[in-house]
């Protein structure tokens, strides 16, 4: 199915970031509009967001990982993580992981 998801995994502790703000923008008119914003779930993932029109364009998520950190009474470096990527085929499906840890995160393009 085409669409956009994603999921958190803590790896500092090698469990999945449950209840973390995830917002997803997409750049219409050379400006970034919110189109859904989502907690993960117990699994720490976001299955779909929900797009008003899955298009080729530039799209950005924002992961609130201050707030989760806290929650952990972990102290951390990033109050949020911002990853921007292209949509260049509307019929692929597009999920983008992150890994956080509290003083460094990675991401790639899984599937």
């Amino acid at each position: 199915m085409a669409g956009i998801s994603t999921h958190i995994l803590n790896a500092a502790l090698g469990q999945p970031a449950p209840q973390v703000l995830v917002k997803l923008y997409q750049e219409i008119n050379h400006q970034y509009v919110l189109q859904d914003e989502q907690l993960t779930d117990a699994d720490g993932r976001i299955p779909a967001f929900r797009i008003e029109a899955f298009i080729q364009a530039n799209y950005k998520l924002i992961f609130e990982v201050g707030d989760y950190f806290q929650t952990l009474n972990t102290a951390s470096f990033y109050p949020s993580v911002c990853i921007d990527f292209k949509v260049t085929g509307t019929q692929q499906h597009y999920h983008v992981p992150l890994l956080i840890s509290p003083f460094s995160y990675s991401t790639y393009r899984g599937s």
